[in-house]
């Protein structure tokens, strides 16, 4: 790639040498002009390519670059001498001249934004509904004996929200105890009913915010996962491959899952519900000055089997609700890559808005049957 300058008359001719290629620097064409001694009083630019050999783009920007410098210094630019193919890509180039245009923003009116979100959440529902359905087939014929289900998924899945979500689960049930024995301790205390804080405890953990803390704790750790690893495969075409075989993926990828968290959440429940407990009576006997046997006496006068059974059965709900949540939501992943993130995202709010409905509900019904 060279060039070299000359001057005839009033015309500057530029003489193109060599190969120009996108591997070497492009020079710029004012540049030339203003640092050669010859420019002043020029009226025109014209070319040499008789030792032009091979080129690329390059030449095309370098004489681009070319004709924009020559019509703002009221030069003219002459491509008559250069190859038939340049010269005709020059043409073409100028053809149409650039222009520059604004974005216009189309407005959706209110009315419309609204029909859009509620068609959006129909098509939700129906999306929800077909998959509920798909798993509770699949549910049927496990029980039928008629689905050969993975066990060794199910028992990695029972593996890692047992001793793998203890450590979370204890510190939350503990402190969370510990809470509403201080809570109990500042309220009864004003009374001269200290002595009652072990019923606020054992109601507290047993019926309610044993279930309720590990479901949140579950759906924020199990759920997402669950979203994610799915949404991962569905990115891989992992679950297209599984359908391509004729293998049914809520098979083989949801109802191991679903059953994991069905047979651990219980079992958590009752942990957390007894560490719970410990962490108010803890508070107890630092606060108020009750020994073990007295809060434990006040525990079982006022707190009976249902009220435990309850719990278990809340988190047994609460365990259905986060498998189903996050399989549906990691079976829905979109094909990018931030599909993944939004899927687990929208596992874990969904699970929590479900837990804490199903929570009222469930709260709802004891109340009517006296439980």
């Amino acid at each position: 790639m060279g060039l070299e300058i000359r001057r005839e008359a009033e015309t500057l001719i530029v003489e193109l040498i060599g190969d120009w290629e996108l591997s070497r620097t492009v020079p710029r064409f004012g540049h030339l002009l203003e640092n050669d001694s010859q420019a002043p009083g020029a009226q025109a630019v014209d070319f040499d390519a008789t030792r032009l050999g091979s080129w690329d783009s390059s030449l095309l920007t370098f004489l681009q670059r070319g004709m924009i410098h020559c019509e703002a210094h009221d030069l003219e630019f002459r491509s008559g001498n250069l190859p038939g193919d340049i010269a005709r890509l020059l043409e073409l180039a100028r053809a149409v001249p650039e222009q520059e245009t604004e974005r216009t923003s189309v407005g959706v009116s209110f009315p419309a934004a609204i029909g859009a979100s509620g068609l959006a959440t129909w098509d939700g529902l129906l999306a929800a509904l077909a998959f509920l359905g798909e798993v509770t087939d699949s549910f049927l014929r496990l029980i039928l004996l008629r689905l050969r289900m993975r066990w060794r998924v199910f028992w990695v899945v029972v593996q890692s929200n047992s001793s793998g979500a203890l450590p979370i689960v204890t510190l939350i049930a503990f402190l969370v105890g510990m809470i509403i024995s201080f809570l109990g301790a500042v309220v009864l205390r004003r009374f001269g009913a200290g002595y009652f804080v072990s019923y606020l405890v054992g109601y507290g953990m047993l019926r309610e915010m044993a279930a309720l803390m590990t479901g949140i704790i579950v759906a924020g750790r199990t759920g997402a996962a669950f979203a994610a690893e799915l949404g991962s495969m569905k990115i891989t075409e992992e679950i297209d491959a599984y359908r391509t075989l004729g293998i049914s993926p809520i098979d083989h990828l949801v109802v191991p899952r679903v059953l994991g968290l069905l047979v651990t959440m219980p079992l958590l429940t009752i942990y957390a519900g007894f560490i719970g407990i410990l962490g108010g009576m803890v508070v107890a006997i630092m606060v108020l000055d009750l020994t073990v046997t007295q809060f434990m006496g006040g525990l079982l006068a006022a707190v009976t089997l249902s009220d435990a059974l309850l719990g278990v059965f809340k988190g047994t709900v609460f365990g259905l609700i986060i498998g189903l949540a996050g399989c549906m939501k990691g079976m829905q992943t979109g094909g990018d890559a931030s599909a993944v993130g939004k899927a687990a995202t929208s596992a874990v709010v969904l699970g929590i808005t479900l837990i804490i409905g199903a929570n009222a509900v469930i709260d709802w019904l004891a109340v009517l049957l006296n439980i």
